[in-house]
């Protein structure tokens, strides 16, 4: 009987844990600036602000985001888990959006130090850098929930 209830508790606990570590175990890191209030947001929603079909924070602040280089396998994995398509397929949307005259796509810069760099700057930006990448004291994780 004992081994029922405690099997329950156990995989709660480590669903718990694979939910809040899971955007680091798809292949990256979503950073925003520490001074930035927001600590969480839906997946949806993280696409929509790298899409810029949302383009405020929620305090009414512009957002900026900030993506890798197109042929980073960092961003091959944020476009798969964030967007479900591959970074091709991202590139394809904003060729549209720039022949429409809707939209500029995110800032592109080249590696996650770099990436870092610019959240740490900017308090708006949203960027995202591979997983384990160490972190300054000016930057946070912003969890990914489904």
């Amino acid at each position: 009987m004992r081994v029922v209830r405690v099997v329950p508790v156990l995989l709660g606990v480590a669903l718990q844990v694979a939910a809040i570590g899971a955007a680091q175990d798809e292949g990256f890191t979503v950073v925003v600036n520490a001074a930035n209030p927001v600590t969480s947001l839906p997946r949806a929603q993280v696409s929509r602000l790298f899409l810029k079909g949302v383009t405020e924070w929620p305090n009414g602040k512009r957002v900026i985001p900030v993506d890798l280089g197109h042929a980073s396998t960092v961003r091959e994995s944020f476009s798969l888990a964030i967007h479900g398509r591959k970074t091709i397929a991202v590139k394809s949307y904003w060729q549209r959006m720039i022949f429409l005259g809707s939209a500029v796509p995110a800032i592109e810069l080249e590696s996650d130090e770099a990436v870092l760099a610019f959240v740490r700057a900017q308090p708006r930006a949203v960027g995202y850098v591979s997983p384990g990448t160490p972190l300054p004291a000016e930057v946070k994780v912003l969890q990914i929930s489904d």
